[in-house]
Formats: structure tokens, sequence, C-alpha cells
């Protein structure tokens, strides 16, 4: 019998951020979607319109995008001659189940992640990781995984886009003997001394994120950490495109980087206890991105999870793992040799070269 062609119910579902959760159960006909129910813990007014979902989702292909699924449900509501309510979801939500469904996308459930706890490495090895653990990944001989750095020297990192001049002052820079490192992702500069931040890497598929858009992806891929801090008592929020905040200001940024293969890096710093004043003098900052990061004059610390729950360092990265080992199908890890190796290699090659470092002036 052709897969494509059978009563098998297949399921989906998608949480929306701050929202509810949406599953669709489908089944599959002649590479179209021969049945279809929509169902969770939404609202939906008024009642009668759960009809017209499962309609819009009948005969639409199987390889439908998630844009062409939002769009057949739009249509199919917009038709209707009453105002229709949709509360804790929307047509996007509904699509992305589907495409699940369809088997299209990769669920939490689905993988088991390798977890590397704390190993500290100079912190331009870290940068060569995040480029070596998700092409061995890309290659298969490395699953998902969270990473934890730790480094015992210091070091500014900058994104892969930022203009290095514009971004450091070298003076400062060579007072306080810091070295700059270019990543393989965007956003901002990363100010990172020993102890003074949390900084971890995830490598997942990119089917677990599909459906999603960019901005999405990044709360979506954040979400367990989110719930990681309330349990420790940071009262933190979620800032499009992809910042972590508090009521004191900023706590850290997302970057992301997908590779040809289906894996994505997301990598995650968020301030422990940073040397605000220090920071003023490596970095260009202007007064808008010191408010931004909750410093509002010289002489401050930017330690917002210092502050807010009096916990060393170590303590929340323990509490991180925790959540992380109970939420989601784990193994603990470690780098293998090969890994370390080709990392040293890049160092070599590639990230301790002025080249890279200065690509962009």
């Amino acid at each position: 019998m052709d897969e494509h062609s059978d009563s098998t119910v297949r399921h989906g579902q998608y949480k929306v951020r701050g929202g509810k959760l949406v599953s669709v159960d489908v089944t599959v006909a002649d590479e179209r979607i021969g049945t279809a129910h929509v169902f969770g813990d939404f609202f939906l007014e008024p009642d009668d319109a759960l009809e017209d979902l499962n309609a819009a989702l009948v005969g639409m292909p199987a390889t439908s995008t998630t844009a062409e699924l939002t769009s057949a449900v739009s249509d199919r509501l917009a038709a209707r001659p009453d105002p229709v309510q949709l509360i804790g979801f929307d047509e996007e939500a509904i699509a992305i189940a589907t495409r699940r469904a369809l088997g299209h996308a990769t669920s939490w459930s689905d993988l088991t992640f390798d977890v590397i706890g704390p190993e500290v490495l100079p912190p331009v090895m870290h940068v060569a990781l995040d480029e070596v653990l998700p092409l061995e990944m890309v290659a298969g001989r490395r699953g998902p995984h969270l990473r934890i750095w730790d480094w015992d020297s210091p070091l500014v990192v900058i994104g892969s886009y930022q203009s290095l001049r514009n971004e450091i002052d070298a003076e400062g820079a060579s007072k306080h003997d810091i070295g700059v490192v270019r990543r393989i992702t965007g956003g901002g500069a990363m100010f990172m001394e020993q102890g003074n931040c949390i900084t971890y890497s995830l490598a997942v598929p990119t089917s677990l994120v599909e459906g999603l858009s960019f901005e999405q992806s990044y709360a979506y891929l954040d979400d367990w950490v989110m719930g990681a801090l309330a349990e420790i008592g940071v009262r933190a929020h979620y800032v499009p495109l992809n910042d972590i905040a508090s009521e004191q200001g900023k706590i850290g940024g997302a970057a992301q980087r997908r590779f040809a293969g289906g894996v994505l890096l997301h990598h995650v710093t968020m301030s422990y206890d940073i040397d605000a004043d220090k920071m003023g003098e490596v970095l260009r900052i202007g007064k808008e991105k010191l408010s931004d990061k909750g410093t509002r004059s010289a002489n401050k610390r930017v330690d917002p999870m210092r502050s807010q729950t009096g916990m060393a360092r170590e303590q929340i990265i323990d509490g991180f793992l925790e959540f992380f080992r109970a939420r989601y199908d784990t193994v603990d890890s470690g780098y293998t040799e090969d890994e370390l190796a080709t990392a040293r290699e890049l160092v070599e090659t590639k990230f301790g070269t002025e080249e890279w470092t200065a690509r962009v002036p």
C-alpha cells in the first residue's frame, strides 16, 4: 500500500507561546489530507467554526507549506457570514500543528540530547566548537546537544557581521589585556571574563522549528530556559527578536546559525555579574546600549541573575541543567578528542587569525 494513501491517523501539536495547545489529527489519501480534526485547550467563537477549521485542511496537498495551510484556514473563516474569534491560538498555529502531523517536523519528545556540562577551555575554543559540533551532527557523529561554556581567560566575542573598529576600543582592550574573536553567528558582542556570564549552545535539527518564523524560533528554543529562570527566582520575559530581559533591563541575548544538512545552532549569553565600567572601556557602547543592558551610570555592575537569586553562578548552571534534564530525554556527554583536535585546528586556521577577526573592519 502506498504510504501516502492509508488510514493511519497522524498526530501533530503546537503550543502557542503565551497561548494554548493546538493539536491536529490527519489521515492522508492520494498525497492529500483525507480527514482532519483540530482540537486543544483553546477557545473558539462561535463553536461551530471548528467544522470550518477541519474542512479547510481536507484536500490540501500533504506537501503544503505552513503559509499555504494558514491561508487555507484564513480563507475558509473569512468566507463565513459571521466573524470568528480564535482565542489563545491562530491560523498559523493550526498550520504548524498540521505540518507536524504530516511528518514534516520534529518535536522535542522525538530527540535525545547529549548534555555537556561546564568544562574550562579557552573561550576561543568554545567559539570553534560552535562550528565543530553542529558539523559533527550533520555528519551523524554527534546528536542534538546542549553544552555549557566555561573559561578562565577574558575575551570579547563579536558577532559575525559586526564591525571590529566600531565595536571595540583597541586602547581599552589592550589596557585590560582582553582579546577579540569573531563567532559564526550574528548578534552583538559578548563581554566574557571568568565567572561574569552564563553561556550555552543548543544544537537541534532544523525540523524542530519547522513552520516557525525566525522570530518564533528564538522564543521557542529558549522556552525551557525561561522556565529554568523562573524556578530560581529570576523574573524574566522574552523580548523579540532575541533578548531575555528582567525588570532591571536586558539579561541576555541569543544568536543562531543554520547549517546546510539540517542543523540549527542556537546559543545564549546571560549576564551574571559583569563589570560595566570595564565593559564600557573595552566596548564602544553608547548611552542607549548601556541603558539596554541595565546600566544607568558608571561604576555599576550588570548582575541581574546574581542580585535576583543570591545564588552562585555554579548553582544557577546546575539549576539550568537539572531543569533541562527533567524536561527532555538526555544523556550526559563530553567532548571527544577528535572534536577538540578539530576545534584547535580551527582556532589556528580561522578563529585565531586576523583575517577572520577583521573580516568586517
